[in-house]
């Protein structure tokens, strides 16, 4: 069953950066700037919203809604073909009251899906800026640390031109 699972997860996630990010996403081509990669890893690693505030990339909200409207009626064809009979005997009254609250869920999950598109593509644009600024550091061991010493950079008031080697210093520092 977890072979089942993990193999699903792989699917989804392989279709979700083949398919979808390329469609609904516009990605610029340049390089991230350093002082915009330590901006975009804090406010990532503190869980921010990073909607708009992450140069290079652009979502296109019709195109979204697209993909979104097609995978909720994949979820939602099938459970109401199955439920036909029992729905076809339901009170008017009750299935708009259905109505509404699928219509709420539809916008709620919407906002949820959004969400997941766009912390996957800015992981990917920042592990990729990480591989341009940092590569001799692994993201997944010392972007929080990176994100703390850039912290501490701002109260200090450490200029944008010394901001680089202040930051490795701290890291070999550390290590």
């Amino acid at each position: 069953m977890f072979r089942l699972f993990s193999w699903m997860n792989t699917k989804i996630s392989t279709f979700t950066d083949e398919k979808i990010i390329p469609y609904v996403f516009s990605l610029g081509d340049g390089p991230m700037l350093f002082r915009d990669l330590l901006k975009t890893n804090k406010m990532y690693q503190e869980g921010l919203k990073l909607e708009g505030k992450i140069p290079g990339f652009r979502m296109s909200v019709g195109r979204s809604y697209l993909v979104f409207i097609g995978l909720w009626h994949l979820v939602i064809l099938p459970i109401s073909i199955a439920f036909h009979p029992f729905l076809a005997k339901i009170d008017c009254h009750l299935l708009i009251i259905m109505a509404i609250l699928f219509t709420g869920m539809f916008f709620a999950t919407y906002a949820i899906y959004k969400e997941y598109l766009i912390d996957t593509v800015a992981l990917k644009i920042i592990k990729s800026a990480w591989q341009n600024h940092f590569p001799h550091f692994d993201y997944d061991l010392h972007a929080k640390e990176v994100a703390k010493i850039y912290s501490e950079a701002l109260e200090k008031e450490v200029p944008h031109k010394n901001m680089q080697l202040y930051i490795l210093d701290k890291l070999v520092e550390k290590k």
